[in-house]
């Protein structure tokens, strides 16, 4: 049997105009956005926000889809840690409030140095390190990283039919942090590369896909060597910006630390057999 109750709600929705139960409709809409943003905008703001991966630069560890959990309390925050890079158009002072130091090999998200473009990357360099490609190693403080040849495979990139060769390699950090790496063809341009020494409050990134990465190897993005060797940012580009490599990355655009793979719309594409790796809720 019916309550009295919801007799009346039903003979006052059946009383209201169509107009009135749009308007009605709305208002209750507003009223659960209202209170939904806010709680979005302070999660997201301060805890965790997902990014999802647009390019090849990082494969194998992510894929074009993957779907990612960033940390945004990981470096501490600053204007660029507001969603949506609102930080950009605020008049918010600079510094980062509860700082905490990158480590060497995390995998980060940033904007990009020149463009604003929220980009990810892995910590190659830390301020006052000193970094160079050479023959395809990376050479940190004089020291090659530890790396591992893994295998041979064959794979079609995101959005192409032909295959492609890559060699996996395993680096690992001096803390026993490991990562995957490809390597292709040698010969590449960011095989072999000028000295850079990290200048103070600024980061070497790189993408873990080393011949599909347009990362701090490249000079298009940085100050002009001196004598084979860049240690100054901040110059103004040669190139326009939209055409240059991230450079030496300012702490202070760090948005957060990629932390785990949410889940994924990438659709494994090895070749001869090979397995694909688990995509879903993973660490990196």
């Amino acid at each position: 049997m019916a309550r009295d109750g919801d007799k009346a709600d039903k003979h006052e929705d059946e009383d209201l105009t169509f107009a009135e139960k749009v308007k009605r409709e709305l208002r209750e809409w507003g009223v659960t956005l209202a209170v939904f943003v806010p709680i979005f905008m302070i999660f997201s703001g301060l805890f965790y926000e997902q990014r999802v991966i647009p390019s090849e630069s990082m494969v194998p560890t992510l894929e074009v889809g993957d779907r990612v959990a960033v940390a945004k309390f990981a470096y501490g925050y600053d204007r660029y840690s507001l969603p949506f890079s609102l930080g950009r158009y605020l008049p918010i002072p600079g510094g980062r409030i509860f700082a905490r130091d990158p480590k060497f090999g995390d995998v980060v998200v940033f904007e990009h140095t020149h463009t604003g473009r929220v980009m990810i990357k892995r910590i190659m360099g830390l301020p006052g390190d000193k970094i160079q490609m050479i023959g395809e190693e990376v050479i940190r403080n004089g020291e090659p990283v530890d790396s591992e040849f893994i295998r041979t495979l064959r794979y079609k990139p995101h959005s192409e039919s032909r295959n492609v060769v890559a060699f996996e390699w395993r680096e690992t950090a001096p803390d026993g942090a490991t990562w995957l790496t490809h390597r292709q063809e040698k010969g590449d341009r960011g095989d072999n590369t000028v000295l850079f020494e990290v200048p103070e409050g600024h980061l070497f990134l790189m993408g873990d896909n080393r011949d599909n990465s347009l990362d701090s190897r490249f000079l298009s993005g940085h100050c002009p060597p001196i004598d084979g060797v860049v240690a100054r940012a901040g110059c103004p580009l040669s190139v326009e910006s939209d055409r240059a490599s991230v450079g030496f990355v300012p702490l202070d655009h760090l948005i957060g630390r990629a932390e785990t793979v949410i889940m994924t719309l990438h659709r494994c594409k090895l070749q001869d057999d090979e397995p694909c790796k688990k995509r879903v809720w993973r660490g990196l």
